[in-house]
């Protein structure tokens, strides 16, 4: 993999691909600036080098078709002069108007231009060639740094890299990704636990299925656990369950026995009386929760359990909550996991943390430098460890 670390990009009009899908308020002010800041290393690697970079990006999801004045960019634009101290040329003009063309060819050595939304364009989401040849005429290469778009075989990522047969790159941000991403698929120190979440089975029926030949240990949590729960004859109450897929995960347990694969299902709950913070609370074990009651989190013992799954392990991948993590009253389980794999990695252990709450735990809670690798990109993560080949990093590779 060549990085861009070892190529000096000066005098170069450097097309760059990045995520500024950021979360923003009624009043168009960004309240996570997070994704931004994660494409500051390439922005100013190039601006270092002396390059000219335009920059590409998305916001929202338009479906008009042309420009819709409540998804532009400009908010981001204006955010992202404050963060590297120097103007940024924006224009609310689409390409064919001439002015974006205009900006791109006069831009100068050390100036960074902003195009606006690109999924203003309906072509960019169906990965058309003849969108991605009129980008490409924009600059003279390419740096995809957009991981968390790189599962989609869009326009202005995958299909423009086409035009750069010898001059197209991973950003900084790209390669920490597929390097850390390779690791834990391809050559993982063992033991290795993976511990999956999330509410429903199926949404994540993939990655159990390709992770059984690699790991040691499959610890499952979350809502997700109900279902192998009730399969295996448990009372479950109200908790959350996909009565469709019983089989399914008496298939996936049977697997992973003849695999030698330890899984694990949490012992006890945290059960309440209604969906609230301020429900009445219980721990009983999972498998015995009465009627009008749901299962939120992870009990006490369970909790003392996956410690020592994870204490004892050398590769962790950590995909989804152990409970309803956005009510305080049932977020202990997620809160210790996010505990437990920092202090592994004190201990030496490679984790990988990957999915919205996991990842939100451990930035709430100060962690997120205390874990290996925290990935930015919550879909194309959850492909990659499908298994699935995603086009973004394809193009760059191929």
């Amino acid at each position: 993999m060549k990085s861009i670390k070892d190529i000096n990009f000066k005098g170069r009009k450097v097309l760059l691909r990045v995520d500024f899908n950021v979360p923003m308020d009624e009043n168009k002010h960004i309240t996570d600036d997070t994704r931004i800041r994660e494409s500051l290393p390439t922005i100013n690697k190039l601006l270092a080098d002396g390059a000219a970079i335009i920059i590409m990006a998305h916001f929202g999801r338009p479906k008009k078709g042309g420009f819709e004045p409540e998804l532009t960019l400009e908010p981001e634009a204006r955010h992202l002069e404050s963060l590297i101290a120097r103007p940024v040329c924006f224009t609310q003009a689409l390409l064919g108007s001439g002015e974006p063309e205009r900006m791109a060819a006069s831009l100068t050595d050390g100036q960074v231009m902003l195009l606006e939304n690109i999924r203003f364009y309906p072509e960019e989401t169906k990965g058309d060639e003849a969108l991605a040849e009129r980008l490409a005429k924009l600059g003279d290469c390419y740096i995809n740094d957009a991981f968390g778009a790189a599962h989609r075989e869009h326009s202005s990522t995958a299909v423009i890299a086409r035009f750069f047969p010898n001059d197209k790159y991973f950003g900084f941000l790209m390669e920490n990704e597929v390097r850390n991403l390779e690791k834990l698929m391809q050559n993982p120190p063992h033991p290795f636990t993976a511990i999956i979440g999330g509410s429903k089975v199926s949404s994540k029926i993939g990655i159990l299925e390709n992770l059984i030949d690699k790991v040691d240990n499959m610890v499952i949590i979350g809502g997700m656990r109900y279902t192998f729960t009730k399969a295996l004859g448990g009372k479950i109450g109200n908790s959350i369950c996909e009565d469709d897929k019983l089989d399914l995960a008496r298939d996936l347990m049977r697997r992973m026995d003849e695999k030698g694969v330890r899984y694990y299902l949490p012992v006890d709950s945290v059960i309440g009386d209604k969906f609230a913070n301020d429900a009445n609370t219980q721990v009983v074990p999972s498998g015995q929760v009465p009627d009008g009651w749901e299962s939120m989190d992870c009990g006490p013992e369970s909790c003392k359990a996956i410690r020592d799954i994870v204490m004892g392990s050398k590769t962790i991948l950590w995909n989804g909550p152990a409970g309803v993590f956005e009510l305080s009253t049932f977020a202990k389980g997620t809160r210790e996991i996010a505990t437990y794999v920092a202090e592994a990695c004190a201990a030496g252990c490679f984790a990988a943390v990957g999915g919205g709450d996991s990842v939100a735990a451990v930035k709430q809670m100060g962690l997120a430098d205390k874990m290996s690798y925290v990935s930015t990109g919550g879909g194309a993560m959850l492909e990659y460890l499908e298994g699935k080949e995603l086009p973004g990093i394809k193009a760059i590779k191929d």
